[in-house]
């Protein structure tokens, strides 16, 4: 914070802060909760804080896309896909404003769909333009503002664009948190710093950005040149431990971009990737083109696991893992290199033992021979037994999403 504290200090006896070093194999690396053991326990509990996948409009259609009727297509969006959320990014203060905001809330309500608010973190640190900004700095006029959401029947703010970590500002974000939770307000802390295992001690605090996320692959070629690589090391490294609000998926083309990941790679990703807020970057339109089948999981996938496992990974080249929530299993891969590949995965542990697999469309032959060229962005679903040696083939840049015990499929 501007003139506020920089490093560390507090009178004698004087205790630092924790700095930890996870050591073991990659299955255990992914399966440790030190990154949260050393964080101090809930505050209070927090019913309100819900997890859960948000539509959202300004992934793909940036700006322009924040207008009342725009909103409410995306509520209608979450609503068709039984999604609990949307969220309406910059600017919605001038764009839209307060009173249609209020209605846009009321309409998402009946909808069974709640909103959530994007705030500009400000401070003469930061010279964004992009408001409601100037509003969080204390906590009077901050908690003012959360009165204010709850009476509209707001469910939680998308804070952006904070400064270092210093002192200060490590308070910013534990003060922010504290206090929406005193109005039932769930947060996203975006161009952030580290989780740092703050969601064990706010349970409202449901992701953080603090990643190259799919907004920097719309925003430069370079960066989506090496999605596939960039994803492929994420689960070893910044979603190891914390939440991390990637922003995931797309199967239609992003604007002025190539996009070189295969339809399969970016169904994996919500299972791949965690986050207690998982902002889905797909259109209405665009998921409204893909097979029932990719529509019924997409609306199904969940968001908090009961157990997982890594099956296979060797950081930034390629990572597969299987996810269970209650009697059903996920199981997502995604390759990080451009030569297609064949793995035998060790699936024996899962039950039930048939499932189905979606991936990308293979051409006939070894996969080793094919060509790294990624085909048009298409699906193919097939049965698929979980043993001791599955086979899958997977594309360069391609990925898959294999579901066991999900009856509807």
């Amino acid at each position: 914070m501007t003139d506020g504290a920089l490093k560390a200090n507090a009178p004698l006896p004087f205790h630092s802060p924790w700095r930890i070093i996870t050591v073991g194999d990659l299955a255990t690396l992914t399966n440790s909760s030190l990154g949260t053991d050393l964080a101090e326990p809930a505050i209070a509990p927090m019913p309100f804080a819900q997890p859960g996948l948000v539509s959202w409009s300004w992934a793909l259609l940036k700006d322009d896309s924040v207008n009342f009727d725009t909103q409410k297509e995306f509520i209608d969006y979450a609503a068709a896909m039984g999604w609990p959320y949307t969220l309406v990014d910059a600017e919605w203060d001038t764009r839209i404003g307060g009173e249609k905001i209020q209605e846009l809330a009321a309409y998402a309500a009946s909808k069974n769909v709640g909103l959530l608010l994007w705030y500009n973190s400000a401070g003469s640190w930061n010279v964004t333009p992009q408001t409601p900004k100037h509003l969080l700095l204390n906590s009077a006029t901050r908690r003012e503002e959360f009165a204010k959401l709850r009476r509209w029947g707001i469910r939680g703010i998308k804070v952006d664009f904070f400064a270092g970590d210093g002192q200060s500002m490590m308070a910013y974000y534990n003060a922010i948190a504290r206090d929406a939770a005193a109005f039932d307000l769930m947060v996203n802390y975006h161009g952030s710093s580290l989780p740092r295992g703050l969601a064990r001690t706010y349970p409202n605090m449901m992701t953080m950005e603090a990643v190259h996320g799919f907004e920097m692959i719309t925003f430069n070629q370079s960066s989506a040149d090496v999605a596939a690589s960039h994803v492929a090391m994420l689960p070893f490294t910044r979603n190891l431990f914390d939440p991390m609000d990637f922003t995931p998926t797309t199967f239609s083309e992003i604007p002025d971009r190539q996009r070189l990941t295969t339809n399969g790679f970016e169904l994996a990703l919500p299972v791949l990737l965690l986050s207690g807020l998982q902002h889905i970057a797909e259109t209405p339109k665009g998921m409204a083109s893909v097979p029932t089948y990719v529509r019924h999981i997409m609306r199904t996938v969940p968001v908090t696991w009961d157990e997982s496992r890594l099956v296979r990974g060797t950081p930034g080249k390629e990572v597969v893992i299987a996810r269970r929530a209650g009697n059903i299993w996920y199981v997502a891969g995604v390759n990080g290199e451009k030569n297609p590949k064949d793995w035998l995965l060790d699936l024996s542990f899962i039950q039930p033992k048939t499932g189905v697999i979606v991936g990308d469309k293979i051409p006939t032959g070894n996969a080793t021979k094919l060509t790294p060229n990624i085909p048009p962005f298409v699906f193919v679903k097939e049965p698929v037994t979980a043993t001791v040696e599955t086979p899958v083939q997977v594309q360069g840049s391609g990925g898959f999403l294999m579901v066991f015990g999900d009856r509807d499929l």
